[in-house]
């Protein structure tokens, strides 16, 4: 299964989970456990990972999970032992590419919270992503959600040991930060 059978899941549809599987408790940016048998219902199915709700409560499913939901799961994201310092960089904006606000159809890098990703090497030797970014409003309670399903995806490289999320506020996102292709896929334009 790709990215793009997994948008072919409709709102509302109704999925047993055929088994345990951990997932994102939105938006408190958590991992809970649903179990086996569970009914969930597809609240989204962006990018690569598939936004659930439960027992009144709304949980992402990340790709690498989607057995769960019965379909083929996804690999995760990986990168080549011996990829570059520019690969390594294209990887996580890939990666940040198939992150999505459970809330909004379209990835965050497009949308305009993405304000900024640098990659260092630490004293031990270690890499360390840093993504410099922002809500849609400073009250939007998805930041952690954004945050977890981000780090998950860019520690699938090798090359990366460490992912920093910092939060920022300043300057304030706008509708005017959001690529052509968000505005269409939103109707703005």
């Amino acid at each position: 299964m790709d990215i793009e059978q997994i948008a072919s899941l409709e709102r509302g549809q109704k999925l047993p989970l055929q088994r345990d599987v951990e997932a994102i408790a939105i938006p408190f940016g958590k991992t809970d456990t649903l179990t086996e048998d569970s009914i969930v219902s597809v609240m989204q199915a962006k990018g690569s990972s598939v936004s659930v709700g439960f027992e009144g409560r709304l949980y992402l499913i990340e790709g690498r999970n989607l057995d769960a939901l019965g379909l083929e799961s996804l690999p995760r994201p990986t990168l080549s032992e011996s990829a570059s310092e520019e690969e390594i960089e294209q990887f996580v904006w890939d990666q940040l590419r198939t992150c999505f606000d459970p809330e909004i159809p379209v990835n965050i890098v497009d949308l305009g919270l993405v304000y900024g990703c640098r990659i260092e090497r630490l004293i031990s030797g270690e890499r360390m992503v840093t993504i410099r970014m922002t809500l849609t409003a400073p009250g939007c309670g998805m930041g952690d959600v954004i945050a977890a399903d981000a780090r998950n995806k860019i520690l699938g490289a090798p090359q990366i040991n460490k992912v920093h999320t910092e939060i920022v506020f300043s300057p304030p996102w706008s509708r005017d930060m959001m690529s052509d292709e968000a505005k269409l896929e939103l109707g703005m334009f």
